[in-house]
């Protein structure tokens, strides 16, 4: 199986690239951005030395889907999508800050929660909280967008006294952020699935707010299996979940965090095609349709080349 772990491509137009974590964009005449879901793959703030073979398709088909069912809440950036692990869409400017929405008392907020924290974000917690407790109703949680190193957990009240966003703008965002969150959560109820907390991004474009980048996959949202929630609740056990946790889990067991001193252990073949297997089945779980592997055979870099090619040269 193969994986598309780099890209160097040189369309019609570009002005330049950005190769992200996972995925590299491309700037097309500083109007349209071709977007390009690697199958790298990264955890704790690296990019580990293997591929994940249908990864960037999984990852850039669920946020496509996504993007097409929240068209009637707020515009977005997609404009379409040539290749399976590609989006061709409007660029933006990007505002600093990534709206972080969560349902439930889990992960870094309940890490936090357990060390006495009783405010994230300017959001007041009760006491008396358990792990994975459902909030009265979801609260927004937003963190500044750093270039280099973590994100850093940030206040509304904060960001609008900085000038980060403006007023109005912010208004716009959480109104947004807490609406998709809604459909997202309904799609995923008819899934047998929670959607427990994600991440949006925003930009604007001649004025108006748009949504941008990727929507509701795996890597930017966390899912549990609705059946068996209250009762694992109940017991204080672990619930069953789909989203990434699971690669961080085997770093964690082969005592890899990043930290100083630790080496990243060996990925196999047979593990990254298991990591592979877990993605594919998160897609399908998600979006309730079968996955279509893309062409196995022949080189991914030349179809990507060729179908966002066409697309740049029919809509010129």
């Amino acid at each position: 199986m193969k994986a598309l772990t780099k890209t160097d491509f040189h369309f019609d137009g570009q002005k330049s690239v950005y190769h992200g974590k996972v995925r590299d964009v491309y700037d097309i005449n500083d109007d349209i951005l071709v977007m390009v879901a690697t199958d790298r793959i990264s955890a704790f703030d690296v990019v580990l030395p293997k591929g994940i073979p249908f990864k960037g398709q999984v990852l850039n088909q669920i946020a496509a889907k996504f993007l097409d069912t929240t068209t009637d809440i707020c515009p977005n950036w997609k404009l379409a999508t040539p290749d399976p692990m590609v989006t061709v869409g409007l660029k933006c400017e990007g505002f600093r800050v990534e709206m972080i929405i969560r349902s439930i008392l889990t992960g870094s907020a309940w890490r936090d929660y357990q060390k006495g924290c009783r405010e994230i974000c300017g959001v007041k917690l009760p006491d008396g909280m358990r792990e994975n407790e459902r909030f009265p109703e979801p609260i927004i949680t937003p963190t500044t967008k750093a270039d280099e190193g973590h994100d850093m957990n940030i206040s509304k009240e904060e960001i609008i006294a900085q000038g980060i966003v403006s007023a109005e703008d912010y208004a716009v965002m959480e109104d947004y952020t807490r609406r998709i969150f809604a459909r997202g959560q309904e799609i995923a109820a008819k899934q047998g699935l929670i959607l427990v907390d994600t991440k949006y991004e925003f930009g604007k474009r001649d004025g108006k707010v748009y949504l941008i980048d990727e929507i509701h996959t795996p890597d930017s949202s966390r899912y549990f299996y609705a059946d068996g929630y209250e009762e694992k609740f109940e017991k204080g056990e672990p619930q069953r979940q789909l989203s990434k946790e699971f690669v961080r889990q085997w770093l964690i067991e082969h005592n890899f965090m990043n930290q100083p001193g630790q080496t990243m252990p060996e990925i196999t073949d047979e593990y990254a095609e298991s990591v592979s297997d877990r993605y594919i089945e998160l897609y399908e779980h998600i979006t309730g349709e079968k996955f279509d592997k893309a062409a196995e055979e022949g080189d991914i870099a030349a179809r990507i080349e060729k179908n966002v090619s066409e697309w740049l040269a029919a809509h010129k």
